[in-house]
């Protein structure tokens, strides 16, 4: 469905080849709602068949459980026909007595959570362990990217002992390309400037909203020819609906960033655009942007993401979206 969302980047310097629009799948791992196994089937057989060949996912998402659905919706699909991407970092531990429900204390916010903890390990066993966990839950024999997941607190670990170990298994042909997936942006650019990754997973640091990620990782990365995976477009929630109680780095949002999302709403609005299309779109403008990740926890959410990504955009709007102080590249 429609040219932008299936043309195909590649990430870096790896042959590693992404449609523009792939499907993240914390939804799919009851993030905030429980979803249904068949569901998540569902969204991820819609995303093959709308030409998208790049899934996302994690063991944190769901404690696991994203990537046993993943995994069963794929079962049946040949393996060239999708490019997965998985996580290291964190361990998932089972926990007795732990509340796996919504708002459970180790649930980290998944409703379809078992009982269970999501540990940091950042050691090479840690590393090692987790990606044959990852595949266990999977069923399968390879994952064809590498992320290390939110070493805010450990970057020095990051940096010296889960990076070595990654590199290794993209050496060893175990992964096809690595990289880190981060809500901020000084650690990613470390990661470019003093490593060898393939790309960066940058969620909500680089949207319609806020561009704090174009000051530092976008530019570093043009440099060292290092590709950019955009998450989090919508900012949790907020430039899909931009209200009072809305969510904003999966929290409720405060008030001047309600307020900054309602004027660039209405700034669409005149142009007769979705906020949402805009927001979708925005990354692309960045020749460092290979592809946008967006969740979906119905296919009636998956194809209003593919219609907001094939949306006519003026370039009227993307001068006033500019005009409004939206650090687009090259404006």
């Amino acid at each position: 469905m429609g040219k932008r969302a299936t043309q195909r980047h590649r990430l870096g310097t790896s042959d590693v080849e992404v449609t523009r629009l792939g499907l993240g799948t914390a939804p799919l791992g009851g993030l905030f709602t429980s979803v249904a196994d068949e569901t998540a089937t569902a969204v991820v057989k819609a995303a093959l068949d709308a030409g998208l060949n790049y899934l996302d996912t994690a063991p944190l998402y769901g404690h696991g459980t994203a990537e046993r659905r993943v995994g069963a919706a794929l079962s049946g699909t040949g393996r060239s026909e999708y490019v997965l991407s998985t996580k290291v970092g964190r361990l998932i531990v089972p926990a007795e007595g732990a509340d796996g429900g919504e708002g459970g204390p180790n649930a980290n916010g998944y409703a379809d959570a078992p009982p269970s903890e999501a540990a940091f390990d950042y050691s090479r066993d840690g590393i090692l362990r987790s990606v044959t966990e990852s595949l266990e839950r999977l069923g399968l024999d390879r994952v064809d990217i590498l992320y290390i997941h939110d070493p805010d607190d450990h970057e020095e670990e990051a940096l010296t002992v889960a990076y070595p170990a990654v590199r290794e298994l993209r050496d060893q042909g175990v992964v096809r390309a690595i990289g880190v997936g981060m809500n901020q942006s000084r650690i990613p650019t470390r990661f470019v400037r003093e490593t060898d990754v393939d790309a960066v997973l940058l969620a909500g640091r680089y949207t319609l909203l806020e561009q704090p990620g174009a000051e530092d990782l976008l530019p570093a990365c043009l440099e060292r020819d290092t590709s950019i995976v955009i998450g989090g477009v919508y900012n949790s929630g907020l430039l899909a609906d931009p209200r009072p109680g809305a969510t904003y780095n999966y929290a409720e949002a405060p008030a001047h960033l309600i307020a900054r999302a309602q004027e660039l709403a209405a700034i669409c609005e005149r142009h007769g655009v979705p906020l949402k299309a805009a927001a979708i779109q925005f990354p692309l403008w960045h020749p460092a942007v290979a592809t946008v990740l967006t969740g979906a926890r119905s296919v009636a959410e998956l194809e209003e993401n593919l219609q907001m990504m094939e949306y006519d955009v003026p370039d009227a709007l993307w001068d006033d979206l500019a005009d409004a102080g939206v650090k687009r590249y090259g404006a």
